[in-house]
């Protein structure tokens, strides 16, 4: 019989993609469990695994680091923009102008608000000190 999840559905198993510190730690376990003990893990195979590991897990903070570092930046050069006349390309062959009178972060990004309308940072094409009235 089936392991059941709801009622009458089959539980599904779902792969993992990254492979972390403890399924790591686990596969390293079973290795030296099931070593042929005439020829065991020499200790250099086993520290270089681990050194290997250790430059995994720096790179994956790294870039979670510079990704935090990158968003910062992009929501100070937003704030810096309110007030400022932009270009903005649409999509259509008129591109949208107008005065940058405030910002949001929508997952992370900033957007701007021109008008009534909004936008990526990706999609402005020329910033201009605004005209005084």
């Amino acid at each position: 019989m089936a392991n059941m999840g709801k009622v009458g559905e089959p539980n599904v198993r779902v792969p993992m993609k990254t492979l972390g510190q403890k399924e790591f730690l686990d596969l390293l376990i079973t290795q030296m469990r099931n070593q042929d003990p005439l020829k065991p893990m020499s200790d250099t195979e086993f520290i270089a695994q681990m050194a290997q590991f250790s430059n995994l897990e720096q790179t994956k903070s790294m870039q979670t680091d510079i990704a935090k570092l990158r968003s910062g930046q992009s929501s100070q050069y937003a704030l810096g923009l309110i007030g400022q006349e932009v270009i903005v390309n649409t999509g259509a062959n008129d591109p949208a102008k107008g005065i940058v009178t405030g910002i949001q972060i929508k997952d992370g990004e900033p957007i701007i608000t021109v008008g009534d309308k909004t936008y990526t940072l990706d999609s402005i094409t020329a910033v201009r000190q605004a005209a005084a009235n």
